[in-house]
């Protein structure tokens, strides 16, 4: 009897916990289940505010954050709605209305609408916040208006064809006002958006922890799921570059960008791993002229040094064929690029030697270096220490040391180069810069530009410049930067050197990979994990 009992006494446990058992294992099962890979990230900005930070390494982690009011299609160059549905220009160009959708939610459960989007312009163009980019995205702004909950316009001092393009970037993705300002300075640490993935936790120049947003249902028609597929995206620093490929290859990491070229040749031949290559719009990697400094202010020097560099040599060594060659101020891949530039300076020393002896620089004493009036031609050659640039400078001068040109090349801060041009105190100094749209062009050869490294002041460039930022019309706009393409190329202003090209490593077992018309921001809702 009392044997009995005990087994009944059990069944009877066992029963009470059976329920609370299955709990337990189906939480077993989930967690097991649950995926996540580690991004690897190859820069720790100082600081990554979309809307105050200009990062292109935080735009990787926070495309996925932040929605956008549109977006633009890369395989078309088309625009599609995103957080607006729809939009209507004015036919004077400068009244943009947004009709917003209405089934949107922050993920700090805060509602999206027209006073969310007024509240972001307003900080964004507030001069306190000091914004480094994405105030001057919005061009000529003026002010916006909310005419309804779900409406809101943007009223701009002069039409600006860029807008939709600047308006699809992450630097002005929509965050939660009440985030914002629950947050203050630490907004960055604590950042709140809508898109498929929210973001968890930050540790500045260690890690960044992004989660899954269950209740996402409101992405464009470009991406390929409703919701997110994997449950967690961890983002690591990979500064050095001889750490990516061990990293991805030691399971360190799953997805890395920017990997040295002799390190992609590797990984391709492996089963394990693939390298996807995303050609990145833009200004291509550019050597600057500098016009206003002598001997570089005549054009006849300037198309010498054209003439004797080598680029398809420079691009074969150092970037072992993963990227093009650059013909021009713009990467091929941007829309609007003007391909007639590609027959202009082809290598051809015995020609660079013409131009030389024409602007009368001779080797008077053989010493193998030029001369005029008694003065060597020797050119300042100023270099960042990322993107292979030292390298290149080292290849072009032993090119140019061949035409009897000598060049003293130095390797400086970005923040030093910065303080060069600005000075002009540079001969020869390199640059590149993404951007989907060819407005960029301004930022470089528009005689006001913060960046008129080359010291060009054109009235014919000035025009073009302004005028295609101001025509709507797409083939319009186009002709008017053909022109300044041309221009650049004709007077000589740069020597192109490579269309930037980023080489992923990606573990096989991370599928579906997609990066936006910017090439550098990957659509994350869309990448699954085989864990088999």
């Amino acid at each position: 009897m009392k044997m009995k009992k005990i087994k009944m006494k059990q069944a009877r446990v066992l029963i009470l916990l059976l329920p609370l058992l299955m709990t337990l294992t189906t939480g077993c099962q989930t967690a097991a289940e649950s995926t996540r890979i580690v991004y690897g990230l190859t820069l720790a900005p100082s600081g990554i505010d979309p809307h105050l930070n200009a990062s292109s390494e935080l735009g990787i982690p926070l495309t996925s954050v932040y929605d956008t009011l549109v977006y633009r299609d890369p395989q078309t160059d088309e625009f599609v709605p995103g957080l607006a549905e729809r939009w209507d220009i004015s036919d004077n160009g400068r009244i943009y209305t947004f009709h917003l959708r209405q089934d949107v939610t922050f993920h700090d459960d805060t509602p999206f609408n027209a006073e969310a989007v007024h509240f972001n312009l307003a900080r964004i163009t507030d001069p306190a916040l000091q914004s480094q980019k994405a105030r001057f995205m919005l061009g000529p702004y003026g002010h916006a208006e909310v005419l309804g909950e779900y409406t809101i316009q943007i009223h701009l001092t002069e039409p600006f064809a860029p807008l939709l393009d600047t308006l699809s970037q992450v630097y002005l993705g929509i965050a939660s006002p009440a985030a914002v300002e629950k947050w203050g300075d630490e907004y960055q640490l604590h950042q709140v958006g809508t898109g498929p993935y929210v973001f968890a936790e930050y540790a500045p120049g260690d890690r960044l922890l992004l989660k899954r947003n269950p209740d996402y249902a409101w992405g464009p028609a470009l991406y390929q799921h409703e919701t997110a597929q994997v449950d967690e995206i961890e983002f690591r620093f990979f500064t050095d570059p001889a750490t990516r490929s061990p990293a991805l290859e030691t399971g360190g990491a799953d997805v890395m960008g920017e990997i040295p070229p002799q390190d992609a040749a590797r990984l391709e031949e492996s089963a394990d791993f693939r390298v996807e290559k995303v050609a990145i719009p833009g200004v291509s990697l550019i050597v600057f002229m500098n016009t206003q400094r002598p001997p570089l202010d005549d054009v006849r020097v300037r198309q010498a040094l054209l003439y004797g560099a080598d680029r398809e040599a420079v691009v074969s060594t150092i970037f072992k064929d993963t990227s093009p060659v650059a013909y021009g101020p713009l990467a091929a891949n941007t829309w609007g690029y003007e391909p007639a530039i590609r027959d202009d300076y082809p290598y051809q020393p015995d020609q660079a030697v013409q131009l030389l002896e024409e602007a009368g620089w001779v080797d008077t004493d053989g010493d193998g270096i030029r001369d005029r009036e008694g003065q060597p031609l020797r050119l300042d050659f100023y270099l960042m220490g990322w993107g292979h640039m030292p390298e290149i400078g080292q290849l072009l001068a032993a090119q140019w040391a061949d035409l009897g040109v000598e060049v003293d090349s130095q390797v400086v801060s970005y923040p030093e180069a910065m303080q060069v041009a600005g000075e002009g105190a540079h001969h020869l100094i390199p640059f590149n810069l993404s951007g989907s749209d060819p407005d960029i062009l301004s930022t470089f050869f528009h005689s006001q530009a913060a960046f008129n490294w080359a010291g060009i002041e054109d009235f014919e460039l000035d025009n073009w410049l302004e005028t295609a930022a101001q025509t709507l019309e797409p083939e319009r706009r186009k002709e008017h930067y053909s022109q300044v393409q041309i221009q650049v190329m004709e007077e000589a202003l740069v020597i192109p050197i490579r269309d930037y090209v980023n080489l992923n490593g990606v573990n096989q077992r991370v599928q579906g990979l997609r990066f936006d018309s910017q090439g550098w921001f990957p659509w994350l809702i869309d990448v699954t994990v085989d864990n088999q």
